[in-house]
């Protein structure tokens, strides 16, 4: 399980983003709705967030950099057939969780949903 948590550390933000852009165009989701799902678990506004892909910043460094959402926890669920929430490396359990929150919106999932909004 290291060199799996080793390799997330090491891939770059840049390098994912276009593969979540496509995944979530593809079923009719836009690149405003993977912004704000992105903005809301990291914190980044957009300025911020373009930085981190103009910079190349592995996910290590993504991660160290944002301020993850308080609600972030509340994403739970299989994601490539592991539990998000029983993930035990933090970075590695992040980056799920970001995985997660694509694929929710990729699957037509309500915005408020997806954002884990109270109420």
């Amino acid at each position: 399980m290291k060199s799996h948590d080793e390799r997330f550390a090491k891939m770059t933000f840049a390098s994912v983003y276009p593969l979540y852009l496509a995944k979530i165009e593809k079923k009719g989701r836009t690149k405003d709705e993977l912004d704000q799902v992105i903005r809301w678990l990291t914190g980044f506004n957009e300025k911020a967030m373009q930085k981190q892909i103009n910079d190349q910043v592995t996910f290590e460094q993504f991660f160290a950099r944002a301020k993850l959402h308080p609600n972030a926890h509340l994403i739970t669920g299989l994601i490539c057939g592991y539990r998000v929430e029983e993930i035990e490396n933090p970075l590695t359990q992040q980056v799920r969780y970001l995985d997660k929150l694509v694929d929710e919106l990729a699957k037509g999932r309500k915005m408020e949903k997806i954002l884990r909004e109270e109420g």
